[in-house]
């Protein structure tokens, strides 16, 4: 990664050992931090069991997951759009990820991919650019949206239900090790209400995160977990995959 010894937090921080949304409102807006809390918790918890040897880091941003897999990892490299909208100082390589990547078969043992794939119009082209450049067993871990607004307008092009996601990560022969939703009703209703919220004067930022507090709250006793869970399975917010790497794509 570039500049690696100036990296600084940025989307996500830790906070009492444990990897959240950062407070900062230019990294994360005020009707965003239960949803970027939901998805750190969950590279939070799952890149110490599955990062290993070199990382890709695809559509990196500012790379704001490297604090969580640095130690994991004997090395990472940074890959977003020419041109992206996000900050660019860490970046290794600037390609069309729409297109085959700059980087020989099997060259990584780890690939992230957060919040990137709902912005690609043909997935099954990066599928198999994932399985290309992943050597055997290697895993990715992602996470796309699913009840969640428009957004980095005009380049959203899908939303991935589980179902889809199964069948993109079979047909590129990958097993999939871990799938499940990020958040359910309480969670969607309290985003949906924080992001309104927020653009109200004066008043609109407090309300916006202390509606998703008291969400965040409410889904950490024992019946708002169960009511997260079970609605879950119909109305997810989003989605959080691991999948390992198994045989060639299905016709390739």
């Amino acid at each position: 990664m570039k500049n690696r010894e100036t990296w600084k937090p940025s989307k996500y921080v830790y906070r009492k050992g444990k990897l959240r949304a950062s407070g900062d409102l230019a990294e994360v807006h005020a009707g965003s931090r239960l949803a970027a809390d939901l998805i750190a918790s969950l590279y939070g918890a799952n890149l110490p069991k599955y990062a290993r040897g070199r990382l890709l880091d695809l559509g990196c941003g500012k790379a704001p997951l490297f604090e969580a897999y640095r130690d994991y990892v004997s090395d990472n490299v940074c890959v977003d759009w020419t041109e992206t909208r996000h900050g660019n100082e860490y970046l290794d390589y600037e390609c069309d990820l729409t297109k085959r990547l700059p980087f020989g078969d099997g060259e990584f043992d780890t690939l992230i991919l957060s919040d990137v794939l709902e912005h690609i119009p043909e997935p099954e082209i990066l599928w198999r650019e994932m399985h290309r450049v992943l050597a055997p067993g290697g895993r990715v871990l992602l996470n796309v949206p699913f009840c969640y607004p428009l957004h980095e307008e005009p380049h959203d092009y899908y939303r991935y239900t589980e179902y889809s996601l199964r069948r993109f990560a079979g047909r590129a022969s990958f097993e999939v090790l871990l799938l499940r939703p990020v958040g359910g009703t309480p969670e969607i209703v309290a985003d949906i209400l924080a992001k309104h919220l927020q653009f109200l004067p004066l008043i609109g930022r407090g309300l916006a995160v202390m509606i998703q507090r008291l969400a965040s709250a409410f889904v950490g006793t024992a019946p708002g977990r169960r009511l997260s869970e079970k609605t879950g399975r119909k109305y997810p917010l989003g989605y959080f995959l691991v999948a390992e790497k198994t045989g060639p794509p299905v016709g390739g």
